[in-house]
């Protein structure tokens, strides 16, 4: 009798399994990295057959982003309208700490994608339901900006941080230049993996400024704050 081919069947291709792929990729080893050519080579499929699931690299990349957003679950049942936006911004940020060019894809789409429409949605709903006017949810949205996924842009975020014993010996000299820069980067606690700047814990910042908003949100809201007004 002639052998069997006993090899298993190869997994058929999907949109899903495309962008996962894709998610993977970018995960190992960076967004730079990540093109069609190499997508296909991870897949084990001919490039020509990605296209039959996402036209172009920008679709591709849209999807990443949906496929990203989706994974942010809605907060706990029952919170009023503060904490369970703060608990929902701090799942959002930490889905995206999973996947660190995220923000950087976020950021680069010309128009939100559905997922993207449908998790802002949910957001300005969760301020309506807690009794913001619609006037204010529209400022809250404005100021929230890119915190509301979880990220935000800090200042000089690219620069590399020097090492401890370069940073003490430049400390005099940047004491008399830059006194109040010099004061609070020698009080702060210092956290290597911070992307806010040497001596910064970048959690804590992050949930300062935003605990700082929504403050600020609610002290409006129980003032029947109005743009008119």
């Amino acid at each position: 009798m002639a052998n069997r081919d006993t090899a298993a069947p190869r997994t058929p291709l999907n949109r899903e399994r495309v962008l996962r792929a894709a998610v993977a990729l970018a995960d190992a080893a960076g967004l730079d990295t990540l093109s069609m050519r190499n997508l296909a080579q991870e897949l084990g499929v001919v490039p020509m057959a990605l296209y039959k699931h996402v036209a172009n690299k920008d679709e591709l990349l849209d999807g990443m982003v949906d496929l990203l957003v989706t994974e942010i679950g809605p907060p706990e049942a029952g919170l009023d309208w503060k904490p369970a936006v703060r608990q929902r911004i701090l799942v959002a940020r930490r889905t995206l700490q999973r996947h660190p060019w995220a923000s950087r894809v976020i950021e680069s789409r010309p128009a939100p994608t559905p997922a993207v429409l449908t998790y802002l949605d949910s957001m300005i709903g969760m301020f309506r339901a807690g009794g913001l006017s619609v006037d204010l949810t529209h400022h809250v949205m404005h100021a929230l900006g890119s915190r509301a996924f979880g990220f935000t842009q800090e200042l000089f975020d690219t620069a590399p941080s020097p090492d401890p014993q370069t940073q003490a010996a430049a400390l005099p000299d940047m004491s008399s230049r830059y006194p109040h820069i010099a004061e609070i980067a020698a009080r702060a606690a210092h956290d290597d993996q911070s992307v806010v700047g040497p001596g910064c814990d970048d959690q804590f910042e992050f949930e300062f400024a935003l605990d700082l908003l929504l403050d600020g949100f609610e002290r409006l809201w129980r003032q029947g704050w109005s743009s008119t007004a």
